[in-house]
């Protein structure tokens, strides 16, 4: 479904500010598979991410969504075969817009959209029975604007949207990371509700160690724009954060030094 092919991207080159982000990075998910990522700050995660959204054009290498190069497609056109949750509860979603005006926003992706008034009833019906899925009440509050909600519901929402029309790829760039712990967990059960039922491939990048272990099936760490560590299966289910931070150190021959990960 995601073929990363000797990737590599550079920023500020020929600069004392040189950056090798993406080092002939190559990764490749199944149809299905939900990818954890880790790594500490400047590993390539946000960068792999980005390259992947054709945020900006990568220097050398391919990328490929369910067999269609897209390389050299501007990021306009790569929506239609991606779903994205930021880390910024405020992204995602058009705050002075109601609930449902949202919803029916994402439901018209990569189709015309005609600036007709109103929403059917059908589709009202339909958003009420989505948004039951959060089970944070949203369904009773179709027309509450999105800026009046807090941080979890929105990004609750902003999750909702990005899986509505079942994209090829779920792209979830520490999604929860401004939450606090019980919204996140909330906020990460239903991700894991939603990837599991419509069958997402997707990419999580996480900041939190015990819940790269706990989701997905496969778990890949970066250091230095390269995967040091692709972990899956039954090795996955079996994983401690302990038995993680002995591996990265065994990879990388040094410590794992990111606060927040081991914390979390």
């Amino acid at each position: 479904m995601l073929e990363l092919k000797n990737v590599t991207k550079v920023f500020n080159p020929g600069t004392v500010n040189e950056k090798l982000a993406l080092d002939n990075f190559s990764l490749t998910l199944e149809d299905g598979d939900f990818v954890t990522v880790i790594g500490g700050n400047g590993a390539g995660k946000s960068t792999m991410m980005n390259a992947i959204a054709g945020v900006w054009p990568v220097d050398a290498g391919q990328i490929l969504i369910d067999g269609v190069d897209v390389t050299k497609l501007p990021e306009h056109k790569r929506a239609k075969f991606l779903g994205r949750v930021f880390q910024d509860p405020m992204t995602g979603t058009a705050a002075s817009m109601g609930i449902e005006e949202n919803l029916a926003l994402a439901k018209r992706r990569g189709h015309t959209r005609f600036l007709r008034p109103g929403i059917t009833k059908r589709e009202r019906e339909e958003y009420k029975e989505l948004l039951k899925i959060l089970g944070l009440g949203l369904e009773e509050r179709l027309t509450s604007k999105v800026g009046l909600l807090s941080g979890g519901q929105r990004q609750a929402l902003t999750l909702l949207m990005a899986t509505l029309q079942k994209p090829k790829l779920l792209l979830l760039d520490e999604h929860t990371a401004a939450l606090d712990p019980k919204t996140a967990a909330k906020v990460l059960e239903t991700t894991e509700y939603i990837v599991n039922k419509d069958h997402l491939t997707t990419l999580m990048i996480t900041h939190n160690m015990k819940d790269a272990i706990t989701h997905g099936n496969r778990l890949i760490m970066l250091m230095d724009g390269k995967i040091i560590l692709d972990i899956r299966g039954e090795e996955k289910k079996k994983l401690t954060v302990e038995d993680l931070l002995h591996k990265f150190e065994e990879a990388s021959g040094e410590e794992f030094a990111n606060d927040k990960a081991i914390l979390g």
